[in-house]
């Protein structure tokens, strides 16, 4: 794709041709693509930025008690005798919550009864979600039973996986292309690549990207990105257990192998760090600072513009699905609560307040929610 666009413009150059039918938008939505979704040569966005200098979810007092409200500690699993009347008390603590945001299984057939009639389209998360967290990020890898469970999914309903690592990090791990990406919270979003290229090596996909339709409303924080990456990368290099990732279009500096003694250090770097950026901003995640461009973008954006890319933002006869663990997907739960547009549904073995409408424990019930729809899908389709 040849984009003969101004330099201002956030769609990066591609190859493939593309064209577009819906032009007729509302000022204040984002932009609608054609119903084949595939993204738009002549379409220039303008994202709103966020004011300089302000921190997400982390203002200059108390952010060390940010990192730890967080970072909740793992749930303990104990066969202590003396221990079993706090396991009894955390187990209640569970079952009362779970009365606010019921399970997506026990709950199937109210989801099920109300999308009748529906078009489902459904939105992932990656780490905690479909894969276990884990010590090592670069090694959150997919069950192959996971992966199919997903490759079904996306063979009945439009499936996109939104997430806070880089596009190609996730591509890699799921190895699907018939999905759509949003990587970096949604900064970077892949439409499925043409049929004809399935067969062709996922990592030669990966490296040349010439089969797929790329938008990515934060291009011009490339260099910025890659700057403040090296820097971190160096300031922590003596902390022991921490991990800075370059996603692209943010740092995520991990600290989940750091003693928690250390967290201050960790925490002052990248505070530091941000007083030289003041066009970055600084969100948390389980164990993980991320440093973001300062604009008007997250998942719940994502979500949004992906629904919009299809035809179906505006439709009363679309259920979108937002399936997700982390703090950073509340923005997409808020969005599908805002009119009652859609569910989400939250990932979590512990009580935490949230936007989500229902819940699942952990990434084995997020498969067998996942199986459940195949399912429902084909069986309303005899």
């Amino acid at each position: 794709m040849d984009l003969k666009s101004n330099p201002t413009s956030p769609v990066l150059p591609e190859n493939t041709p593309l064209n577009i039918s819906r032009l007729a938008l509302r000022p204040s939505v984002v932009p609608c693509l054609s119903p084949t979704a595939v993204f738009s040569a002549g379409l220039h966005l303008t994202i709103p930025r966020k004011k300089t200098g302000i921190l997400d979810d982390v203002r200059s007092t108390g952010w060390l008690d940010s990192m730890k409200a967080s970072s909740p500690p793992p749930k303990r699993i104990t066969r202590d005798a003396n221990d079993e009347s706090g396991a009894a008390d955390t187990d209640l603590a569970y079952r009362i919550w779970m009365l606010k945001y019921p399970s997506g299984l026990s709950s199937f057939e109210q989801i099920a009864s109300y999308a009748k009639g529906k078009k489902i389209v459904l939105f992932l998360d990656y780490d905690g979600t479909l894969s276990p967290i884990v010590d090592n990020p670069d090694c959150a890898i997919m069950s192959k039973s996971m992966r199919a469970a997903v490759r079904k999914a996306a063979n009945c309903f439009p499936t996109a996986i939104i997430s806070g690592r880089s596009r190609d990090k996730v591509l890699e791990f799921v190895k699907l292309t018939e999905l759509y990406y949003a990587g970096s919270h949604g900064m970077d979003i892949m439409g499925p690549v043409r049929k004809s290229s399935y067969n062709d090596h996922i990592e030669h996909r990966v490296k040349q990207r010439k089969e797929v339709n790329i938008f990515q409303p934060a291009s011009e924080f490339l260099p910025m990105i890659n700057e403040v990456f090296n820097s971190l990368v160096e300031s922590t290099k003596d902390i022991a257990g921490a991990r800075v990732e370059n996603n692209k279009f943010c740092v995520s500096v991990h600290y989940r192998n750091v003693d928690p003694a250390n967290w201050p250090v960790v925490g002052g770097i990248v505070q530091d760090m941000l007083k030289d950026y003041p066009r970055l901003r600084l969100t948390h995640g389980r164990k993980v600072l991320e440093v973001r461009p300062v604009i008007n973008w997250d998942k719940g954006k994502a979500v949004v513009f992906l629904l919009e890319s299809l035809g179906l933002n505006e439709r009363e006869d679309v259920l979108p699905i937002y399936v997700g663990d982390d703090r950073t997907d509340e923005d997409a739960f808020k969005v599908l609560r805002e009119g009652n547009r859609g569910y989400g549904i939250l990932v979590s073995s512990v009580p935490k307040e949230s936007s989500a409408h229902y819940s699942l424990r952990d990434p084995s019930e997020v498969m067998e929610f996942l199986k459940l729809l195949v399912r429902w899908k084909k069986s309303n389709a005899l």
